[in-house]
């Protein structure tokens, strides 16, 4: 089973690259054991399959969190210096973020870096074990379905760039038992031991717990629950731009509330939503929303002032509601 799960890995790969032309790839590293056995896949397919020369270069971002940390820093360059490729490491200094800031800094700097230098295919690590914790962690902040499953193996970030997470078919005890028989050289971060970081509690604590008093196959079924949440929120995102585009007025910024109204109360948020973000590129929270359209609903058909919002004014007249820009 493991073996047939390492052959999808490659072909997948193989055919991402052969499918884009791609010709150079930043592969994003952490020195854990999803990242050095994505370095190995990709090293050996450069050698055994592409005859055309394909750019692999590696990046690391280092938030200097603890005392060891040049110590995993120096790991990494020996290893890449090992297979004769190289890095770039990015050294943070001084700030102390939250996880999830952490994750947005990391992949500011990297889409920075790739758009700089003209990569055409970003990779990551990401297993399936990071999607349910993922998955586990948004529960625990009230989001939305459309941000249960937010990581895709593959997507498109900017013109003519690609990120492909290819091991998301695996979780971390396979992607052990490959490095542990490739003998790969694997990085044992002290950090992730650490109970305060929400995610460690999440993998050592809260997933064995209920794999064991509660349901033994919990893994499985929030894989199966994300791939109906899925095509659902696919199912809403179609549904929302279909309706969008039959409410809005021909000529002005404006959408038709009374065909808004007639839809279920979820399609009225996100078709506002839709709304404000293409016409001026914002994204109005779910519960201001709730209350224009409490408002639009109590409110007569003459002309007027739903509510401000930063420099614009939501109003409405007729059978029109309007977003306009303050003078």
């Amino acid at each position: 089973m493991k073996q047939l799960d390492l052959e999808k890995i490659r072909t997948l790969i193989k055919y991402f690259i052969i499918q884009h032309n791609i010709k150079s790839i930043l592969l994003a590293i952490s020195g854990g054991q999803d990242s050095i056995y994505l370095i190995n896949i990709l090293e050996t397919l450069k050698k055994q399959l592409f005859q055309t020369k394909i750019e692999i270069s590696y990046i690391y971002i280092d938030h200097q969190w603890k005392p060891s940390s040049h110590k995993q820093v120096k790991h990494i360059i020996n290893y890449i210096k090992l297979i004769k490729s190289r890095i770039i490491i990015y050294q943070i200094k001084g700030i102390t973020l939250s996880e999830d800031e952490c994750r947005k800094f990391r992949y500011h700097i990297i889409s920075k870096h790739a758009a700089k230098y003209k990569f055409q295919l970003i990779m990551t690590g990401h297993s399936s074990t990071d999607i349910i914790e993922t998955f586990v962690q948004n529960i625990t902040k009230g989001s939305g379905i459309e941000s249960l499953n937010n990581l895709a193996i593959k997507s498109k970030i900017f013109q003519d760039a690609f990120i492909l997470r290819p091991l998301l078919g695996l979780d971390r005890n396979t992607i052990y038992w490959i490095c542990k028989k490739f003998c790969l050289p694997i990085w044992s971060d002290s950090t992730n031991y650490l109970y305060k970081i929400q995610r460690n509690r999440i993998r050592q604590e809260l997933i064995p717990y209920i794999r064991k008093y509660l349901h033994n196959n919990i893994e499985k079924n929030i894989k199966s629950l994300i791939n109906n949440y899925y095509y659902q929120n696919e199912y809403i995102k179609q549904s929302v731009i279909k309706l969008y585009l039959k409410s809005r007025h021909n000529k002005r910024t404006a959408i038709s509330h009374k065909k808004i109204n007639a839809q279920n109360f979820l399609l009225q948020i996100k078709i506002i939503q839709l709304f404000c973000f293409d016409n001026f590129q914002i994204y109005l929270e779910s519960s201001k929303i709730i209350k224009v359209i409490h408002k639009i609903n109590n409110q007569s058909l003459n002309f007027s002032k739903i509510m401000t919002y930063n420099d614009l004014i939501f109003l409405i007249n007729r059978n029109w509601f309007y977003l306009r820009i303050k003078i």
